[in-house]
């Protein structure tokens, strides 16, 4: 059983959780944790007054995100309406979901949208952008009649930023059971944000689809669709999902 609140309030909790014990109102082998998270604060640094009503709504946070994004997304004309309500949608959910994860609970942070709804930097909008970029090389790959790939066709690495890209997805199981022990989705978060990292340097320094050598370009693509799949899988544990499209 695990009891999230204010970090303030750990004190509290140990006496309960001892009481519990002491009077059997719990069974032996059941586990009790507290996890205690810093405050939230404005861009001032100082902590929002959830009693002084200087908090606004979950409800108009998210509307106004959504907004934010929906703007962003139509920049892109090639989108049809409803996708684009769509994909904002899914963009704003990652920008606020991310924003809030990446933090380590116990530590306090400044909630800042502006940085939050940013494509660039340690954002839910960047993961997105990524795996929307891995989607959209597959499908180039595929139409150009590309055969499929299994881990099999994987080569040792030709450089360093694909060796970086390799391990990064080795560590990956470790990563994901660390998050688990210790209750720390903020090491989800640092991970898929130097797997993105790494992928996009890889990207930017690598010819994957005009590659000759047909053994190589196999390994690439192979290499993308585990990194695809490693970060949907990150994504999904946080609670949000990847647009097709951005």
């Amino acid at each position: 059983m695990i009891y999230i609140t204010d970090k303030r309030q750990e004190l509290h909790f140990t006496q309960v959780f001892r009481c519990a014990r002491k009077t059997g109102i719990i069974r032996p082998e059941t586990e009790l944790r507290h996890i205690g998270f810093g405050t939230m604060n404005g861009k001032d640094g100082k902590p929002f007054k959830t009693r002084a009503g200087g908090v606004m709504r979950l409800q108009t946070l998210i509307e106004d995100i959504n907004t934010e994004m929906l703007g962003k997304i139509k920049s892109n004309e090639e989108i049809p309406e409803e996708e684009a309500r769509d994909t904002a949608a899914k963009v704003a959910l990652a920008a606020l979901k991310y924003g809030d994860l990446s933090n380590q609970a116990s530590k306090d942070y400044v909630f800042d949208l502006e940085r939050f709804t940013s494509f660039e930097g340690d954002t839910g909008p960047y993961i997105l952008y990524t795996i929307v970029r891995i989607k959209s090389i597959l499908a180039k790959y595929a139409d150009q009649g590309g055969e499929a790939v299994s881990a099999s066709d994987l080569l040792p690495a030709a450089g360093k930023l694909e060796k970086s890209l390799m391990f990064d997805l080795a560590g990956f199981s470790a990563m994901m059971d660390g998050a688990y022990q210790d209750l720390a989705p903020h090491r989800i978060c640092a991970y898929i944000y130097q797997l993105s990292n790494d992928f996009n340097s890889f990207y930017h320094a690598t010819r994957i689809l005009t590659e000759e050598d047909a053994a190589r370009k196999k390994s690439w693509i192979a290499l993308l669709e585990l990194t695809e799949q490693v970060l949907l899988t990150c994504i999904h544990v946080l609670g949000f999902d990847s647009p097709e499209r951005m």
